[in-house]
This record gives structure tokens, sequence and C-alpha cells, in this order.
């Protein structure tokens, strides 16, 4: 499948943004970041002509990239502001981690797949995204010697968000993740850490890859 040409993506990219407003998505920095982001470059070559359906896109290793208006309620619930450090945990293809970059500070962006990492940190050297660094590791366990995170963002599910991510969210940070069965549907939840504990409160029901803890050995 051919790359989209500049006039076929602008189409495709205003048809989104209008998508992200008929939802809700109003902020027009998120709005601008996602505009930024050229999301073809992060699909696989025989999935480029479907790149801004509103649908997840299988990727490498298994995993997938979330459907737009989904990436962009979780980045509009995260709230992310210029000075913010962000924790993502579940690189994937790079394409959340890349429109957080518009819009913080730094990215840190951790995943168990070693190709998903690799082929992430080439698109964001082509589109000369400075902001973030990457990880090859254990997303259940954060990432400690960064912590504490300003804002986290998990894009796997699991039964219950691991304390280790709550441990490294700073007082009045907020944390976004879907969290229910590996194999069914979960609920995308958005936390805030005040100084009495977690305060949650549920944004959709969505549909994400179970979040596994380790590194994979082979990919």
């Amino acid at each position: 499948m051919p790359d989209l040409d500049g006039e076929e993506r602008r189409v495709r990219i205003a048809d989104l943004l209008l998508r992200l407003r008929r939802v809700g998505i109003t902020d027009q920095r998120v709005v601008s970041a996602i505009e930024a982001v050229p999301r073809d470059l992060f699909v696989e070559a025989d999935t480029r002509n479907e790149a801004y359906a509103e649908r997840a896109l299988p990727i490498p290793c298994g995993q997938t990239i979330p459907a737009p208006v989904i990436v962009g309620m979780m980045t509009a619930a995260l709230d992310p502001q210029p000075e913010d450090r962000i924790l993502e945990v579940g690189t994937g293809s790079g394409y959340q981690a890349a429109v957080l970059s518009k819009l913080c500070q730094r990215v840190y962006t951790i995943d168990r797949f070693r190709t998903l990492v690799s082929a992430a940190e080439s698109r964001f050297k082509t589109l000369r995204l400075a902001n973030i660094t990457t990880l090859v590791g254990d997303g259940t366990a954060g990432w400690p010697e960064h912590a504490p995170f300003d804002k986290i963002i998990v894009t796997a599910a699991e039964e219950a968000v691991p304390e280790a991510l709550f441990d490294q969210l700073r007082t009045g940070g907020i944390l976004v993740a879907p969290v229910g069965p590996g194999d069914g549907i979960q609920e995308l939840k958005r936390y805030v850490r005040t100084a009495a504990g977690i305060e949650e409160a549920k944004l959709a029901d969505v549909r994400f890859v179970p979040l596994i803890p380790g590194v994979a050995e082979r990919l």
C-alpha cells in the first residue's frame, strides 16, 4: 500500500478532527497535537489506507494501535501541560507518545517488545521528536528512576492498575488506564492522586490488549 499523499492525508486528518469535536474533544491544544502527528506513519504498510478509520489496527508483536478517537479521549483526560513529565506504559507504535510529546515537557515510554520500541524510535527520529525517552522493560513496574511523574497513561488493560504506577504518580497527578479483563470489554478510567488517596472516574467502555508483566524474550 503506497503512502498517503499530502492532500489525501489532509482530508483524512480534517475528518478525524471533526470526529473528535463530535465526541466532545474540544481542547484546542489536544486537537492541534493530533492534527500535527501523521497517524499513517505509525501503522503497517498493509493497513495504511485505514490509518484514520475509527477502529484499532494491528501492529507487530500481536499488539494494536488504538482507534484515533480513543487516543484523543485518553489524551484529553490526561490533561497534559507544557511542564509535565509523562510516563506511558505500552509504547506500541509510538503514536500516543508522539501526540503527547507535542503537549508536555518530556514523555517516558516503556514497552516489553524491543521490536516495537526500535520501530517507534525510528518514527520519533523521522518526525524530529526529541523529548521522548524510551525503554524496553516491564511496564507494570513503571520507571522509578524518573519518578514521580505528573501524569501516567497506560495503553493496555489489566484487572487493576499496578500499585507501582500509583506509587510513581505525584500528588495531584492524573493516571488514565483501561481496567478489566484482557479478553473482554474494559472500562477506561481516570484516576487522580490526592492527599487523601486515589479518586477515580469512568470515562468509557473500551477494548485494549492485555498488560503483560515482564520483558518479551524474543521480540
